[in-house]
């Protein structure tokens, strides 16, 4: 599947979860597809955490056929942060008020808008399948009260900005934006996505902590490296952290 040309999309009113439908057609699917559901009954976030769906936010899924090995395909959580933020930019008039928060999340006023989950099949073989989710609280966030400490809190579009916009509004633009960022990555790399997303990116240069498995790091939020892993100074070393949930 390639995405350079304008993929489809089909809309369904319920769904256990876009990611799992996605893998479920994904055979019959004839080039890059777009799923979105007016609800989710399973909706899901990283480490198979519980993803509130509501009706009225936002709940999709991008299925491709990508090629090349699974490093390269995971640079698409990057693509669709991108994508996203470009689409919510056009749609509000806010480009100060969207930013990125690695690895996968987009923040409204330094809530948390959006999440962004990539799973994926059969990479490097003849059939792989990568499903791209992405949440957006269109009108409704989570109940913060169930967060751990240091969490970024949820917020909605209509509660932070007072647009109201359509779960079909956003894919409009959406769709769009990602076909761009991916053209780019095809066409010219990570190096371009890389820069653009630092322009972006939340607490840049600032303390962090970064949790992976029982260990906690904290140190200076540094930047990403060319293959997207997060860059933490600490007093002692400056490390590549590949995968962790980032508190600020």
């Amino acid at each position: 599947m390639s995405v350079d040309a304008a993929p489809g999309h089909i809309a369904l009113d319920e769904v256990d979860s876009t990611n799992a439908e996605g893998f479920r057609r994904a055979a019959s699917l004839t080039g890059a597809t777009w799923i979105i559901a007016g609800l989710q009954t399973a909706g899901r976030g990283r480490r198979a955490r519980p993803w509130a769906s509501p009706r009225g936010n936002f709940h999709g899924t991008l299925v491709l056929r990508p090629k090349g090995p699974a490093e390269t395909v995971a640079l698409r959580s990057f693509v669709a942060a991108l994508a996203l933020r470009d689409a919510l930019v056009a749609l509000t008039g806010l480009p100060g008020s969207v930013a990125l928060k690695w690895p996968n999340d987009v923040l409204l006023n330094g809530g948390k808008l959006a999440g962004i989950l990539l799973e994926s099949t059969g990479l490097g073989t003849p059939a792989p399948v990568l499903c791209i989710g992405i949440g957006v609280n269109l009108i409704a966030a989570p109940d913060p009260a169930g967060l751990e400490p240091g969490a970024t809190p949820p917020v909605s579009l209509l509660a932070e900005t007072g647009h109201r916009i359509t779960p079909e509004g956003i894919l409009a633009a959406l769709a769009p934006a990602y076909a761009r960022w991916e053209a780019t990555l095809q066409t010219q790399g990570f190096a371009p996505l890389r820069q653009a997303w630092l322009a972006h990116a939340a607490r840049l240069g600032e303390g962090i902590r970064a949790r992976t498995g029982e260990q906690t790091r904290e140190g200076r939020f540094d930047g990403i490296d060319q293959a997207g892993n997060l860059i933490l100074r600490m007093a002692h070393e400056t490390v590549a952290i590949p995968a962790a949930e980032v508190f600020f």
